[in-house]
């Protein structure tokens, strides 16, 4: 793992930012990928990201530690967040591996502002555990650290045990602690937690796809999306600007408001509340269960 200190090229004031915000890095050759900030929101004047390299992954990280060296420079697009801490009088905070990036800032925040919290941190190895001897060093016994090579899986049961009032539970990590702490809230009676995936949900069968319409509001356009082709990909064929960036439904860059119609939500951002409320939407990944949409493009 490296970490990064991004500066502007004129040495201005970066864009503000709150505990659970992310931004895009656009890299050379296509790249582009998304990345916690992790420092400190009152410093106006850098922004920190932590990069795990993947040597199996999609060569993002290994274009971050290979060919990104201090003093060079890379287009940064954002902040944006989908993973806002909220007020609480206690939180319990689950990170696994690279998912402690989002979490750091939201310790100091509940902190500062006089709440109650623990962190519970796994990962494969300790020495594969970014910033865990550093939590410990800052905040004692709030923080337990537990490297699977040595505790095996995380005791969600012992963590959580039975839902506590004026409590939100916050987790980051892979996909498997992500489900797994899902499961438990909805088994046990916890209000849905608060979570952020590094990776798309498992899509459905595709089998069934049908066409939709969708009605651009502020373009006059209106456009037929085949089974085949995602909303974002046929807006973007018509020349509607339009931003994105992962085409995966985990980034949320895309975000359309929905004026009129039923979303078919497929993306890893919202929460089951937000995709019951229907009026926003990821054009990149979700589609229509009505016969049409109307969005505000």
């Amino acid at each position: 793992m490296i970490s990064l200190t991004l500066r502007s090229t004129d040495d201005g004031a970066l864009p503000g930012w709150q505990p659970g915000a992310h931004v895009d890095l656009l890299l050379a050759d296509g790249l582009e990928r998304q990345y916690s900030l992790c420092g400190d929101p009152s410093d106006a004047g850098s922004w920190r990201i932590a990069v795990l390299l993947e040597p199996e992954g999609r060569g993002g990280s290994e274009f971050i530690h290979s060919r990104l060296k201090p003093g060079g420079e890379v287009e940064v697009r954002g902040p944006r967040n989908h993973f806002e801490l909220h007020p609480a009088d206690r939180y319990l905070f689950i990170a696994g591996g690279i998912g402690i990036t989002p979490i750091l800032p939201m310790l100091d925040a509940a902190t500062t502002a006089g709440a109650q919290w623990s962190l519970l941190y796994g990962g494969r190895s300790h020495a594969s555990m970014a910033f865990a001897d550093e939590l410990v060093s800052r905040f004692g016994d709030r923080v337990d650290v537990r490297p699977q090579d040595r505790y095996g899986l995380l005791d969600l049961a012992a963590y959580l045990g039975a839902p506590r009032p004026e409590t939100r539970v916050y987790c980051c990590g892979p996909g498997g602690l992500l489900d797994a702490v899902l499961d438990y809230c909805e088994a046990n009676g916890w209000p849905e937690p608060h979570i952020e995936r590094f990776q798309p949900l498992l899509k459905a069968d595709p089998g069934g796809e049908r066409s939709f319409e969708v009605v651009l509001s502020r373009s006059g356009r209106t456009l037929r999306i085949p089974p085949d082709t995602s909303i974002l990909d046929v807006v973007r064929t018509a020349g509607i600007s339009v931003l994105y960036s992962c085409t995966e439904g985990t980034c949320g860059t895309c975000e359309t408001d929905v004026l009129e119609g039923v979303p078919d939500h497929r993306d890893s951002v919202l929460s089951s509340a937000e995709k019951a409320a229907g009026d926003t939407m990821m054009i990149c990944v979700s589609r229509a269960k009505s016969d049409r949409l109307v969005l505000d493009l």
